[in-house]
């Protein structure tokens, strides 16, 4: 990772370059223009998630602290985070900017993971929370958690190796995953392996994806474990802390 200050330089001028080339188009708005760029919103809104900073405010006041000789005028934080929830799209242009300078693996990875918006026990009906395109907050299964949830979900492709996002899409809470993933491999060409979680697990799935070149991969199921040599029902099991001097 390069120094913060390195890092805040770097990002603005990827930014600044694309709204340049026209490769994130902003809409104008009326009024005077901000006295904080929305190139430069946009490079702290980025910079927050790549340190991992999960409060918003508190970067806010960080860069204010640390940084005030990159951004000299900052605007408060209901104005930044007003300003940034409207140039989402921008977010969005340029990762398919930056997704068109990089070649694409040959392995992928699509997974989806639960979006909550509500818990369970509040929802006594219908409500207003809308996703894109019509889409409705629902209740679905999370798997990972064994629990079920109130609202929709992530559905992202990505390189193995580097796991840059190639494609994502909102989905219903309750969702065939692997329609999800046919929906996502149509984004690029197919790639030669595509690693999934059990919840992709299907022969139909399979046999559609080895027409196109890919062949998927799955975890095995408790009974294909069973039938599998021993050693190879450890190495699946491995654990980092089996191997951990006690």
């Amino acid at each position: 990772m390069l120094p913060t200050e390195d890092l805040f330089v770097y990002v603005y001028v990827l930014v600044d370059d694309a709204i340049a080339a026209d490769s994130i188009h902003i809409p104008t708005r009326p009024g005077p223009a901000p006295a904080c760029s929305d190139a430069e919103l946009l490079t702290i809104a980025l910079v927050r998630h790549l340190l991992g900073r999960r409060s918003e405010a508190g970067f806010l006041a960080e860069v204010t602290r640390d940084w005030a000789g990159l951004f000299p005028v900052l605007p408060h934080q209901s104005e930044a985070n007003r300003r940034i929830r409207w140039l989402w799209a921008a977010f969005e242009q340029l990762r398919v900017a930056l997704a068109g300078r990089l070649p694409v693996d040959d392995c992928a990875q699509i997974d989806t993971s639960a979006l909550p918006v509500k818990h369970p026990s509040r929802v006594r009906g219908p409500d207003g929370w809308l996703g894109p395109n019509g889409l409705h907050a629902r209740f679905g299964r999370d798997a990972a958690h064994g629990e079920w949830f109130y609202g929709f979900r992530l559905a992202i492709k990505t390189d193995l190796g580097s796991r840059f996002v190639r494609a994502w899409s909102i989905v219903p809470a309750a969702v065939n995953e692997r329609d999800v993933a046919t929906d996502l491999l149509n984004a690029n060409p197919p790639p030669r392996d595509l690693l999934c979680d059990k919840g992709f697990n299907g022969k139909a799935f399979a046999a559609s994806q080895a027409e196109r070149g890919t062949a998927v991969l799955v975890p095995p199921t408790k009974k294909q474990r069973a039938s599998m040599p021993r050693i190879l029902q450890k190495i699946i099991a491995w654990r980092p802390t089996d191997f951990v001097d006690t």
